[in-house]
């Protein structure tokens, strides 16, 4: 097989991989939000649709560069993944998974401030805040220069930072279980996590649930250090609150829809 062959190959089976890991995460919690909360995506089928589309085109920006690393970490020992668990010290491993989770909060924090100023804003990022409000469907649904950003994080820190395969395993699950929960409207996790002293430091889904709402605050992925360091912490959201205020938002525009067509109705009856 020739090297551009293999290439291809594996790009396009991390792509797949990539894709059906975002199908059967986000279409879990989907389902188990129909479960818990019926009808809270009620209305939201065309935006779910969308988001899908999108996330599956960000599946491949994912999962081209992951593909051609990986065919390079195992025909060239690319990159400084190891397979051999007494290649490092044991309590190595979850120090390199605590190192790739926060070189990647910081990373997605100063990127994600940067995608809320003007121009980035209207060119990338308002694809992903499109979501109003956003669901379980709309983790990886972002326009492809975001994808972009999204995507070279792992693949740079694996040529820097040693970690063992099963390691870089859990920090994928982690960034993929976090990615799906913090968008899809309501805490998956108990209460003690996100509204004890520990969920003062950690970011699920009442945190990033009031940077849809607001746009200029809590931007953190896993971690609320640099918001709070930053100043752009702005606590926890409220999930009724947020659906109270749509609601009332869908009643005034069903209501002056309604007034309009009496006017129109009025008007040709006279």
């Amino acid at each position: 097989m020739s090297i551009a062959l293999a290439i291809i190959i594996s790009a396009a089976a991390m792509t797949l991989i990539v894709g059906v890991r975002y199908l059967l995460a986000s279409g879990g919690f989907a389902l188990a939000t129909r479960v818990r909360h019926p009808g809270l995506y009620r209305g939201l089928d065309a935006q779910m649709r969308r988001e899908v589309a999108w996330s599956l085109a960000s599946a491949a920006i994912y999962g081209i560069p992951a593909g051609i690393i990986a065919w390079g970490w195992q025909a060239h020992g690319w990159t400084r993944v190891y397979t051999d668990v007494a290649a490092m010290p044991l309590w190595y491993l979850p120090v390199s998974v605590l190192l790739y989770l926060i070189a990647h909060d910081t990373w997605f924090y100063w990127m994600h401030r940067w995608m809320h100023r003007p121009r980035p804003f209207k060119l990338a990022h308002a694809v992903h805040h499109a979501s109003r409000p956003p669901t379980a469907w709309a983790a990886m649904a972002f326009h492809p220069i975001e994808a972009l950003t999204g995507a070279v994080v792992i693949p740079a820190l694996v040529f820097v930072i040693p970690i063992h395969v099963a390691a870089l395993g859990l920090v994928l699950t982690v960034m993929t279980v976090m990615g799906v929960t913090n968008h899809m409207g309501w805490e998956i996790f108990p209460r003690f996590l996100w509204g004890g002293p520990l969920g003062r430091w950690l970011i699920t889904a009442s945190h990033h649930q009031r940077h849809h709402d607001q746009y200029r605050c809590n931007y953190g992925l896993y971690f609320r250090f640099w918001d709070r360091l930053c100043g752009t912490d702005q606590g926890l959201g409220n999930f009724a609150a947020a659906q109270a205020r749509r609601d009332d938002r869908a009643h005034r525009r069903t209501a002056a829809g309604d007034d309009v067509a009496g006017r129109r109705d009025a008007h040709r009856d006279a």
